[in-house]
């Protein structure tokens, strides 16, 4: 019984010493100095500039200037294999999205914390950028994770969501960043307001509620091919926003654009006076771009190329501004070709005056009014509203136009090329331009019908060069406007494929879930030529 008694004690005694060291352990690994929570804030400015594409992490989201996505979307090519080549090497996409989204929730979380309320401008902002990132990322793929993928370390397996319902996610999500931003504005939230974390707005709520709408006409475009799908009803939609301006208030001019500005002392644009010498001659030209804009003897070639100087003197080009002196190279021919082109000169070179001649370089736009515009021409085109398509596809060129330093009140302009041999010289070529003869060529003024529909398709790709993410792609690949480049340069048999394989990580560690998707999508492999259902 004494035995007994002792035994007890000492294991009291241990269980004392154990609880007390572990409470001691608990204490030496706590940091004072580092905070066990974040303020929301700080959590904004991460997200928006990941959304931006200048980080790893938002690639997907974003773009940023003379990356592989613009490559992708056939608007200048790789000139040197060293660099990189040129091909659609999609087999294993990348789910680094899901990794912003969870910082979405997170900052969520801190600002209920913080008592901002259940209706508050983080959450707000987050329903766009969740609505931005899922957008993208179901474009690229097809049926994703969603509805339990940003449960972190609790699911590590997540089901996949079929595209129609992430769509109809996406679409919802908008309706209600959108009341939300109402909500903000009405009451006169003042939480951003001047704030260095929110890069794109700085606090101004009217203009997210503008981006947001905007954006959500691109979703509603993109679902073309679904406009007869009852639970979209997208031209009602569409229509819904168009006509009720005080509800659904959108972008009234470029100056509102969703875009990432660069600056000078971090952040710089990917081109500039420094990495002149090391990159100014790497990138050549795409012809799906260059030719969209010669044939139509349109002085944007002469803001975004330069001459091919080489090709000039073979074929006894004397006019710098002869539309002939600007040559694209097909995105399909080999690497081998495009270098010797390019050491040849015989191919154009991205204009090094316009592209080398800062640290903050142009902005890159997530969201544009010139997109805006003629996604609304294209709706009117469509009959899914009524206006005066001509009005906003009109109104979209000039946009373009202004944002590349052609200001159409004007006629007398000045092109800037590096002469041939020459890598410092800057020189001026004057020219005359009148944007009414421009705009009165059959070619360029809009008709109705299937015409005028590929005229605004065709202009939209043209004014989003090196913005609006993967736009270009997917326009392309929506409507076959402007017909992209095949050839042997872009590997996959020489085809442009329809989707990105879905990430190696996934296959390897969602397995069950990731084979039940491509069963559901009709896909016997992961097959990156496979038609989802967006495009179907």
């Amino acid at each position: 019984m004494y035995i007994n008694k002792y035994k007890y004690l000492i294991i009291g005694c241990f269980t004392l010493f154990f609880i007390s060291c572990k409470k001691t352990i608990e204490k030496l690994q706590s940091n004072p100095n580092q905070g066990e929570e974040v303020t929301p804030s700080l959590l904004l400015g991460t997200i928006l500039t990941d959304m931006s594409g200048t980080g790893s992490v938002g690639q997907l989201g974003g773009s940023g200037s003379w990356d592989n996505v613009q490559k992708y979307n056939q608007y200048f090519l790789g000139a040197y294999a060293y660099y990189g080549d040129n091909q659609y090497s999609w087999s294993n996409a990348t789910f680094d999205s899901y990794t912003v989204l969870k910082n979405v929730n997170q900052m969520e979380k801190e600002a209920l914390r913080t008592a901002l309320g259940t209706v508050n401008v983080y959450e707000a902002i987050g329903k766009f950028v969740k609505a931005y990132y899922f957008y993208n990322q179901t474009s690229m793929n097809g049926d994703i994770p969603m509805k339990d993928a940003l449960l972190g370390s609790d699911n590590l397996q997540p089901t996949y969501s079929a595209q129609k319902d992430v769509f109809q996610y996406v679409l919802n999500v908008l309706d209600s960043a959108n009341t939300d931003f109402q909500t903000l504005i009405t009451s006169n939230d003042v939480t951003l307001t001047g704030s260095v974390q929110d890069i794109y707005y700085a606090g101004d709520l009217s203009k997210w509620q503008q981006a947001v709408n905007a954006f959500k006409l691109r979703v509603l475009i993109s679902l073309s091919k679904k406009s007869s799908d009852a639970d979209l009803d997208v031209a009602t939609q569409f229509s819904n926003i168009i006509n009720n301006p005080a509800k659904y208030p959108l972008l009234s001019s470029s100056a509102n654009d969703l875009e990432f500005t660069y600056v000078t002392t971090y952040n710089q644009y990917p081109l500039n006076m420094v990495n002149f010498g090391s990159t100014a001659s790497r990138y050549a030209m795409a012809q799906t771009y260059v030719k969209s804009l010669t044939d139509l003897q349109d002085p944007r070639v002469y803001v975004n190329c330069e001459p091919a100087w080489g090709y000039m003197n073979n074929n006894n080009i004397t006019d710098t501004l002869d539309f002939n002196a600007f040559v694209g190279e097909s995105t399909g021919a080999s690497i081998a070709t495009i270098e010797q082109e390019a050491s040849a000169r015989t191919v154009s070179f991205i204009n090094r005056n316009r592209y080398y001649n800062s640290y903050v370089g142009i902005p890159d736009k997530l969201v544009s009014y010139a997109e805006m515009c003629f996604n609304i021409a294209e709706a009117i085109n469509r009959g899914w509203v009524s206006g005066d398509a001509e009005t906003w596809y009109k109104e979209g060129i000039t946009t373009s136009f202004a944002s590349n330093d052609l200001n159409i009140a004007d006629t007398s302009f000045k092109a800037y090329f590096l002469p041939s041999g020459s890598l410092t010289s800057i020189k001026a070529f004057p020219f005359t331009f009148k944007f009414d003869n421009y705009y009165n060529q059959s070619a360029v003024k809009y008709v109705a019908g299937t015409t005028g529909l590929n005229q605004i398709l065709m202009q939209k790709y043209i004014a989003m060069f090196q913005n609006s993410a993967w736009e270009g792609y997917f326009n392309y690949r929506r409507t076959g406007i402007p017909a992209f480049r095949n050839g042997t340069g872009i590997g996959n048999n020489g085809t442009i494929p329809l989707r990105w394989g879905y990430p190696q990580v996934e296959q390897n560690q969602n397995a069950t879930n990731w084979k039940a998707a491509l069963t559901n999508q009709g896909f016997a492999t992961d097959d990156i030529n496979g038609k989802m259902w967006l495009i179907q």
